[in-house]
């Protein structure tokens, strides 16, 4: 079964929720703040698509890190830490389909899932 992770408050989450409800996906949703992140979780995903590809440097979260933590946020070893930390960090929406990792919204993810 597809599985959502995201925020509720998030633009683009709530646009996949919205898209998988209109075309009858089953999904199960999985709110990063509500149900907390399990460092597995965040070690699967830096894994798949690693941390050049997970972070969200758009986020209110990145402009608030320091420069020793944005560095170290894009090594692979730290990215796990420092994410399970801020998990507001991680871009959003996480799609877990038959086994792959799929990070954001746009039509190339749609046409994966």
């Amino acid at each position: 079964m597809l599985k959502v992770y995201g925020i509720q408050s998030c633009d683009s989450c709530r646009k996949a929720r919205r898209w998988l409800q209109d075309s009858d996906r089953p999904h199960v949703w999985h709110d990063l703040r509500g149900d907390g992140l399990e460092a597995a979780d965040v070690q699967r995903w830096l894994d798949a698509v690693g941390p050049e590809r997970l972070i969200n440097r758009r986020s209110t979260t990145w402009r608030g890190l320091d420069e020793a933590t944005r560095e170290a946020v894009l090594d692979h070893e730290q990215a796990a830490q420092i994410l399970n930390k801020h998990p507001t960090l991680i871009k959003r929406p996480v799609f877990e389909h038959n086994g792959a990792v799929h990070v954001g919204f746009t039509d190339s993810v749609r046409s994966k899932l």
